[in-house]
């Protein structure tokens, strides 16, 4: 979940059941996510695809994990590495050996 920079909390001159309701759900999204992130969990990360980018600005550094990683004989896709910026920049393959 990406965190919204306008939550559309509901402001009626106080604290009320509708914005408490909305706090608490809010929390609940942001906890999850939060905890998804620590037990490296890519249901929490929202830059994981199952190719590199092919539109958009990137920047040197950049990283794209693998959603669907399956063994190709020797080694596993983990994700791409942007090693030049640009739209979309110059993406390299991650491997890890299988063997």
């Amino acid at each position: 979940m990406k965190i919204s920079a306008d939550p559309r909390l509901p402001i009626d001159g106080g604290i009320s059941p509708s914005l408490n309701v909305r706090l608490y759900e809010l929390f609940r999204s942001i906890a999850a996510s939060v905890n998804g992130l620590a037990e490296g969990r890519i249901m929490a990360v929202y830059n994981a695809a199952t190719e590199p980018p092919t539109t958009g600005e990137h920047y040197q550094g950049d990283f794209i994990r693998n959603r669907e990683p399956v063994d190709a004989g020797g080694y596993i896709v983990t994700g791409w590495i942007c090693v030049e910026s640009g739209s979309p920049g110059t993406w390299k393959e991650c491997r890890c050996a299988t063997v």
